[in-house]
């Protein structure tokens, strides 16, 4: 995946030395319908029959495209992350202003679970205890580096006085735990689109729930008799 070129590429494409073009398609296509299945049934509810059969491969011609399930797994969760970075934390990084990176980041995270990119997102977080050892470690440092940007942030808007002091790392998993857990309940077809979703909670996490200072006025009391 190409860095800061605003190109996201598909799943696979970047294509190993001699594949043909048909063979990264194909590629991208086992890793698209795999996540899917996977967001459907879950990571051990799903065969490797399962993904040979809705991609019209025998499970010999599967192997032929993967070395093991958990690899596949592993790929899935390496191209959500590179989808993430690219168009989340690469796009905020650059911003000047602490609260204003924050914002846009918590928008940008959030259209990036609502949208069409959701299933292998959705598979970083609800199947991210299934990898093992090396594939572990490879996702969670990924993962790691977003919360450490999360943290500096928080950290920079209190020094610059855009923000109450708070502690960085509760804010950081604060912010997470919000966004994260959209993909539970959210719905594409429901009451609430993504874009009002978005606005709302952005305006929810950095202005809670206390009246605007203009309707802060206590009603006046009434006498008794």
């Amino acid at each position: 995946m190409e860095k800061g070129s605003g190109v996201v590429r598909q799943p696979g494409a970047e294509r190993p030395p001699g594949a043909s073009p048909e063979g990264v398609d194909r590629r991208a296509a086992i890793l698209e319908t795999a996540a899917r299945l996977i967001c459907e049934k879950g990571y051990e509810g799903t065969s490797i029959q399962d993904i040979a059969d809705a991609s019209g491969l025998t499970k010999a011609g599967l192997y032929h495209h993967i070395r093991s399930k958990e690899h596949l797994l592993l790929e899935i969760q390496n191209y959500g992350m590179d989808v993430f970075e690219e168009r989340v934390l690469h796009a905020v990084m650059p911003i000047k202003d602490p609260l204003e990176r924050l914002k846009e980041c918590m928008g940008r995270n959030i259209h990036l679970v609502t949208e069409g990119w959701s299933k292998e997102v959705t598979i970083i977080l609800h199947e991210h205890a299934t990898l093992t050892g090396e594939a572990r470690a490879h996702i969670n440092a990924r993962k790691k580096r977003y919360v450490r940007f999360l943290e500096e942030s928080f950290a920079d808007a209190v020094r610059a006085g855009e923000i109450r002091p708070v502690n960085p790392k509760v804010a950081a998993f604060a912010f997470l735990g919000q966004v994260l857990w959209i993909y539970k309940w959210f719905r594409a077809d429901g009451a609430v689109g993504a874009e009002a979703l978005a606005r709302e909670m952005v305006d929810l996490f950095f202005h809670g729930l206390e009246p605007r200072a203009a309707s802060k006025a206590k009603p006046a009391k009434t006498k008794r008799r």
